[in-house]
């Protein structure tokens, strides 16, 4: 059995290390099941001057929720990939008043299929992902982005 917990708790050690903007984001321990990611944060390292969330910070944390279910979509695969967003688009639809958590979940089988196909083969493929900012059960935020794997260069 994949103990997905554990592989969440030290990916997001991985990221601290490497990104420090990480540490400044008040995020929870991620919840990762192998198919949804979610990353929760406080408001308050997040907040604006109007005392809701900064948009800045939620398209942060919304293009790291993204970026980081490819990651670990490829490190469960037994790749080391480079993984890059190539482009996004934001919504934003009500104000962050309180914790959030961005939410993602990786494409419908026969396109993560596709997706993974295309890295074998050309080393080098996209993938669309949509992203959400949520409080509770509504929607604040919308992230539509295209995420590109890399094969690394040895």
């Amino acid at each position: 059995m994949i103990d997905y917990n554990r592989i969440a708790d030290a990916f997001l050690v991985r990221l601290k290390g490497e990104i420090p903007l990480v540490n400044h984001l008040g995020l929870s321990p991620l919840q990762w099941d192998g198919q949804t990611l979610a990353m929760t944060a406080a408001l308050a390292p997040n907040v604006n001057d109007k005392g809701t969330g900064f948009g800045g910070s939620l398209a942060t944390i919304a293009t790291l929720c993204g970026w980081s279910i490819v990651m670990l979509y490829l490190r469960a695969k037994g790749r080391d990939d480079d993984v890059v967003i190539r482009d996004s688009h934001l919504e934003y639809f009500l104000p962050v008043t309180s914790d959030f958590t961005a939410k993602t979940s990786l494409p419908e089988p026969a396109l993560l299929t596709a997706f993974y196909q295309k890295m074998l083969e050309k080393g080098r493929a996209r993938i669309d992902l949509v992203i959400e900012i949520k409080q509770g059960d509504k929607v604040a935020m919308r992230l539509t982005g295209s995420y590109v794997a890399l094969e690394k260069q040895r």
